[in-house]
């Protein structure tokens, strides 16, 4: 049974048994400059938990549809996806771009492990050359953002089965999907120096504890090791 949800200037949305959708005001130039309007449905993007999104794969056939950049998805992703980046790695190299990569590159890219990319001009296209608009398309990245933007542009040209993991893969439980690579797809996004100081304070903690319980339990040797200066 549908039902109207709430009107807009340009929308009219309405429920019914496949989901919300909307009702979309548009308008085209005609004869004699006179612009007549047209109306299209329109179905609103699904948000998801992973064990929903695991439903729409194995139960309602949705591919799935990686849009995080490529450092991202060779370190874990899920099996049986197509990658088709948001972003791109930007190696453009006018004055202002270089300028910005290595700040970047120095801060960014060095702690978090983030590579400098811009927007993928062939997104769109990419999509169409393997999936036609009535195609059910789950769409994840890392942390939900990009695929909330790439399931929007989708939605505008016209793909109607679109759905999202709320809060990407970093959410995801091990062993929800069946993934490839060399870590989890939780942790796919973790790079730089960030990954590596927990390690560093694990280590300088044990020699800290070592060097305590040396001095407490051998002060004799101790003092002859660290004289007092």
């Amino acid at each position: 049974m549908a039902g109207i949800i709430s009107p807009s200037p340009t929308a009219l949305y309405f429920s019914s048994n496949v989901g919300t959708r909307r009702l979309k005001v548009g308008s085209l130039a005609g004869k004699n400059g006179i612009r007549r309007r047209n109306l299209r449905i329109a179905a609103e993007v699904r948000f998801v938990n992973a064990e929903e999104a695991k439903q729409l794969i194995a139960a309602e056939g949705y591919s799935v549809v990686d849009v995080r950049d490529k450092t991202q998805f060779e370190r874990a992703h899920i099996k049986s996806c197509r990658h088709i980046p948001l972003f791109i790695f930007n190696e453009d190299n006018d004055l202002g771009t270089i300028i910005k990569r290595t700040v970047h590159n120095n801060f960014s890219g060095l702690f978090f492990g983030l590579p400098f990319t811009k927007m993928n001009p062939e997104f769109l296209k990419a999509v169409r050359n393997e999936f036609s608009p009535d195609s059910k398309l789950l769409v994840v990245c890392q942390e939900g953002l990009r695929s909330a933007a790439a399931a929007s542009k989708l939605e505008e040209a016209g793909y109607e089965n679109i759905a999202c993991v709320t809060s990407g893969l970093q959410s995801v439980k091990p062993g929800t999907f069946e993934s490839v690579g060399s870590t989890e797809l939780q942790n796919a996004g973790k790079a730089g120096l960030i990954t590596v100081q927990g390690k560093i304070s694990a280590v300088l903690g044990t020699v800290l504890v070592c060097a305590l319980l040396f001095i407490t339990f051998f002060p004799d040797q101790a003092e002859k090791l660290l004289p007092p200066s």
